[in-house]
């Protein structure tokens, strides 16, 4: 049980606007990210599934797999900068595929490609599901968590 703790919210305007801020009428009732401090979780973000939006919440690179993960680690890694934070603190993520058959051995690959361009090599902990994603138009969206 925590005892005394402290949130603060991430704000990443110029990449995505926070979730409840989307200017598409649909609006969402989560934030983007928190950080959580006390003495048992010092510094521990928790960052929502994120996926290919831009900065007024709409979905870029439709029907275009690669690029929708290669936008989806873009906007990770400028949360993760926003809470000072980086990819080396990354202990868990969770990928939601729309279709795991088709697009898992792609996403492997783009992954690996990423953890290599920002010097990762103690890869994170990780679950990749098949998943209906709150839009039609998304093909991935990830979440993590990051700790210091």
């Amino acid at each position: 049980m925590l005892d005394t703790f402290v949130k603060r919210f991430v704000n990443v305007d110029e990449t995505m606007k926070n979730a409840f801020d989307y200017d598409d009428g649909n609006p969402a009732t989560f934030s983007r990210a928190i950080i959580v401090n006390n003495e048992k979780l010092n510094n521990t973000m928790y960052v929502s599934g994120t996926a290919s939006i831009g900065p007024n919440g709409e979905t870029l690179h439709k029907g275009d797999f690669k690029a929708q993960v290669r936008e989806t680690f873009k906007n990770l890694t400028s949360v993760l900068h926003a809470g000072n934070f980086n990819w080396e603190n990354v202990v868990r993520t969770t990928i939601y595929l729309r279709d795991i058959d088709r697009d898992y051995a792609d996403f492997n690959t783009l992954r690996g490609e990423f953890f290599k361009e920002v010097g990762i090599d103690k890869y994170p902990a990780s679950t990749c599901i098949g998943a209906k994603i709150c839009r039609s138009d998304l093909l991935v969206e990830i979440e993590l968590i990051a700790m210091k």
